[in-house]
C-alpha cells in the first residue's frame, strides 16, 4: 500500500513539475471566424502534442491592425513569438531590421528536418529571400481561381474558358440569356498582380523586389497591363464584366445569387460557398491570354507566420516546434480540409488526394493544381514596401476607371507615378 501512494505522488509530482516548466509562446494573427476558429483547434492539437511548449493564439483584429500591433509591439519589447502577416505586408516585416528570424534558419537550428522542395511550388519563394530560404513561413495560402456557374453555361450552351481570348467569344451568349458574364474582387490581387504572374509579366524591376529596395520602382503602366484594362473597361461598357467596387463581398454576392457566370475570387473562398452559393458550380484555373504565352502559374495570397526576435533561446525551439508540427501532413490536410486554403506542401496534397477529398470536392484542388503550373521568370512573388498602401491607390484609380472618370493608361500612369513614390519612400524609412 505504502509503494503505491509513493508511486502515486511521485506521478502527481512529476506532472505539475513538467506542468510548471511547460515554456509559453504566443501567436497574433488576423483571423476571425471559422478560419479564427480552425486556428485556435491547431493549437489545442499542438499543445496536445507534446508537454514542453504551451502555444496561445489570440486575433488582433485584422490583417492590417494584426501588422499594426505586432510591429509596435516589437518597437516596445512586448512582441509575441510568432506574427501572422498577410501578403501585402510581407516587405514591411522582412524590411524591419533585426524583428524577425529567418523561419528557415529556427527550424534547422532546432535540429529539425527541412526541405524547401517539401513546398508545392507556387508557394515556394513568396516569403523568401531572393535566395529561396524561408524567411516567412507559409501558413494560410491560396490562388485566385474561376468559379464557375454551371446552370448558366447549360443556358447559353457554352464550356468554360481557358484563355480571356475564349471568354471574349463566350460572353455575349451568357449576357443572351441574361447573366452578367464575368465579376471579380479584389481587382488588385486578381487583375494586377495575378495577371503579371499568370503571363509571366515583370512586376517590378530589382527582380520584382527581391534583390533590394534601393531603387525598386513598380512596373503597372507598360503596354500589356493597359491592354487588359482597357479589356475590363470595354466589357464592362458591354455588360460584359460587373464592377461592384472594391468590396470583395459586393464582387461575390451577385455569383451568389445565380446572376453571374463566371467570378474570379479566391481558391479560400471554397467552404463559404458551399454555404451561400444558390446554384450549383464549379471552378477552371484563372484565365490567361493566349496572345502574350503559355499560362504560367500564380502568386499566391494569404499570409505566413514569421518568427519575432528578441525571444528566449526555448521559446525559440518551441516556436521552431510548432513550425514543423504546422508544416505536418496531418494537420496541413485539417486546416485544407476546413478552411478551403491549399495545402502547402506536396505530402500534405497527396494524403487529401489519397483519403478520396477532391473525388468528393474536385473544386477544392483548382487552386493547389494552379499554383502547381510551371513556373516562369515572374512568377515567384513580389516585395514591395507600403504595398498595402499601394493597393489603396490601385482601388482609387480602378474606381475612377470604371465611373469613366479617367482612361485605364491615365489610372495607371496615376498609379505608377504614386506608387514609386511610396517604395521610395519606404527605401529610405527602411535604411
Amino acid at each position: 500500500m505504502l509503494k503505491t501512494v509513493s508511486l502515486a505522488t511521485l506521478v502527481a509530482a512529476l506532472t505539475t513539475t513538467s506542468a510548471l516548466a511547460q515554456t509559453e509562446i504566443s501567436w497574433w494573427h488576423g483571423m476571425g471566424g471559422r478560419n479564427g476558429e480552425v486556428i485556435n483547434e491547431i493549437s489545442m492539437k499542438f499543445n496536445e502534442a507534446q508537454q514542453a511548449c504551451h502555444l496561445t493564439p489570440l486575433s488582433k483584429g485584422t490583417y492590417e491592425e494584426a501588422l499594426a500591433s505586432g510591429i509596435a509591439a516589437f518597437r516596445s519589447g512586448e512582441q509575441p513569438n510568432i506574427l501572422q502577416v498577410f501578403d501585402a505586408g510581407a516587405a514591411t516585416i522582412m524590411a524591419a531590421k533585426g524583428a524577425t528570424i529567418a523561419a528557415e534558419d529556427l527550424i534547422v537550428q532546432a535540429g529539425k528536418p527541412f526541405n524547401r522542395e517539401d513546398f508545392i511550388a507556387g508557394v515556394r519563394n513568396f516569403y523568401a529571400d531572393a535566395d529561396g530560404k524561408f524567411v516567412g513561413m507559409p501558413f494560410n495560402s491560396s490562388a485566385p481561381i474561376m468559379y464557375i456557374n454551371t446552370e448558366a453555361l447549360e443556358a447559353a450552351g457554352v464550356e468554360a474558358p481557358t484563355t480571356w481570348e475564349e471568354f471574349e467569344a463566350v460572353a455575349p451568349k451568357l449576357k443572351e440569356v441574361g447573366y452578367i458574364p464575368l465579376t471579380a474582387s479584389q481587382l488588385t490581387w486578381m487583375f494586377m498582380e495575378n495577371f503579371k504572374s499568370r503571363n509571366n509579366q515583370q512586376f517590378a524591376t530589382n527582380n520584382n523586389g527581391y534583390d533590394g529596395i534601393e531603387g525598386t520602382e513598380i512596373i503597372v503602366n507598360d503596354d500589356n497591363t493597359v491592354m487588359m484594362f482597357d479589356k475590363l473597361k470595354a466589357w464592362a461598357d458591354a455588360g460584359l464584366f460587373g464592377f461592384y467596387g472594391a468590396g470583395w463581398a459586393d464582387n461575390q454576392k451577385p455569383f451568389e445569387e445565380g446572376k453571374v457566370a463566371f467570378w474570379i475570387g479566391s481558391s479560400g473562398s471554397f467552404g463559404g460557398l458551399q454555404k451561400t452559393a444558390t446554384m450549383s458550380f464549379s471552378a477552371e484555373f484563372l484565365p490567361y491570354w493566349a496572345s502574350l504565352g503559355e499560362g504560367t502559374q500564380s502568386f499566391i495570397g494569404g499570409a505566413a507566420l514569421f518568427a519575432m526576435a528578441g525571444k528566449p533561446a526555448e521559446e525559440n525551439a518551441c516556436t521552431a516546434e510548432f513550425f514543423s508540427f504546422l508544416t505536418s501532413p496531418e494537420i496541413q490536410v485539417y486546416w485544407h480540409e476546413n478552411t478551403g486554403y491549399v495545402p502547402i506542401t506536396t505530402a500534405a496534397y497527396e494524403m487529401a488526394k489519397a483519403e478520396g477529398w477532391y473525388d468528393e470536392k474536385p473544386v477544392a484542388e483548382v487552386g493547389i493544381q494552379q499554383l502547381m503550373l510551371p513556373g516562369g521568370e515572374w512568377t515567384k512573388g513580389y516585395r514591395l514596401g507600403f504595398f498595402p498602401q499601394i493597393r489603396s491607390i490601385e482601388e482609387r484609380e480602378f474606381n475612377r476607371i470604371f465611373s469613366g472618370e479617367v482612361s485605364p493608361k491615365d489610372a495607371l500612369d496615376t498609379i505608377q507615378v504614386e506608387a514609386n513614390a511610396l517604395l521610395a519612400k519606404f527605401a529610405k524609412t527602411a535604411n
